[in-house]
């Protein structure tokens, strides 16, 4: 007898989950302008206002304060440990690293980071959803480019898939809460300022400068310093690291941004928990990150190892003397998140 015939062909292949799961709706898009457009026009009035008057010492120990703990939410929360897993964290200092970065205004937990993590997958390509060289390398295009990578990405319609790049944070329930609990987080960084200033000054004057300088205008320069991170550290500084983009170090914004923007060996090594690895690279991410680990807090920090940076350097030396785009070759460096 005449044995059945087998199949020979492969099985089907798994369907790609979309790098968008719809549009925004109406609602969504009028609370980004809102968000972007409010701190904003803020931070264009503080100059007059500050020659003037409603500027006070208490108003710039407040912004600094709220500056801090919501800027190292997104930088030490949002981006090294909820974006790369650069540390395992205990639950009340995950959910606190939640809440402080959505005191920033730049939206959900599981919303930044499923952007954020697309962005790694598709670094200054096609699907990147905020990089300045999608337009081209003209005067124009780059113009346009800037202007795209810094804000302009803010406005568009279709919202990253969080099922395809954010998966952990949706199974997470104490994530979820948190993402729930957006806007009246949102509103308290506005008005929690006030009521310490009110407080501090026991004046309504005193509330209301509180919140316009350390709400409104501390939000409108953290938005800035962050977005500039997207924009100009894709643009124009160093890359002494071998990395697959055009990520650069910048070294005027370290301060600002926490060590964000050693943005170069970032992306050469995702998961590092330090990102300013040279001497005299100020990264006070870091420095926060190596407080939680001695007090017990996290554990499992990546921190980068000699062997690794002299790799990469390596790379990216190799790859000037030939003149080509300095891009990684290391399987390590990915922008995944870790176990």
């Amino acid at each position: 007898m005449t044995p059945p015939a087998t199949s020979t062909l492969p099985p089907p292949a798994r369907t790609p989950q979309p790098l968008t799961d719809g549009r925004r709706s109406g609602l969504e898009h009028a609370l980004v302008l809102t968000f972007v457009a409010v701190p904003l026009l803020a931070l264009v009035a503080a100059v007059p206002l500050a020659w003037g008057w409603g500027l006070s010492v208490a108003d710039v120990v407040i912004a600094l304060v709220f500056y801090v703990v919501s800027g190292l939410g997104v930088t030490v929360g949002f981006h090294r440990y909820f974006t790369h897993g650069s540390f395992k964290a205990n639950r009340p200092l995950r959910i606190a690293l939640a809440v402080a970065g959505s005191l920033a205004f730049q939206g959900t937990v599981t919303g930044w980071v499923a952007d954020h993590r697309r962005h790694h997958a598709f670094s200054d390509k096609a699907g990147d959803p905020h990089s300045p060289w999608l337009f081209g390398t003209g005067p124009r295009a780059l113009a346009r480019g800037m202007w795209h990578a810094h804000v302009g990405w803010l406005f568009e319609r279709d919202r990253t898939n969080a099922a395809r790049f954010a998966p952990d944070l949706l199974a997470d329930r104490d994530i979820v809460r948190v993402d729930k609990a957006f806007l009246p987080l949102a509103i308290a960084s506005l008005v929690l300022p006030g009521v310490v200033g009110g407080l501090v000054t026991w004046s309504f004057a005193g509330a209301l400068t509180a919140v316009f300088w350390a709400g409104l205008v501390r939000i409108a320069l953290l938005h800035h310093v962050t977005w500039s991170i997207n924009s100009i550290c894709h643009m124009w500084g160093d890359r002494p690291f071998a990395a697959r983009d055009r990520s650069v170090n910048v070294w005027w914004l370290a301060i600002a941004s926490f060590g964000e923007s050693w943005h170069n060996l970032h992306h050469a090594d995702p998961t590092c928990a330090r990102h300013g690895v040279k001497r005299g690279q100020v990264d006070l991410s870091a420095l926060v990150i190596r407080g939680f680990e001695k007090a017990g807090w996290a554990t499992a920090v990546r921190w980068p190892t000699p062997r690794r940076l002299e790799r990469l350097g390596a790379q990216a030396s190799t790859r000037r003397a030939a003149g080509r785009t300095v891009t990684v070759t290391d399987p390590d460096a990915s922008g995944s998140p870790s176990a």
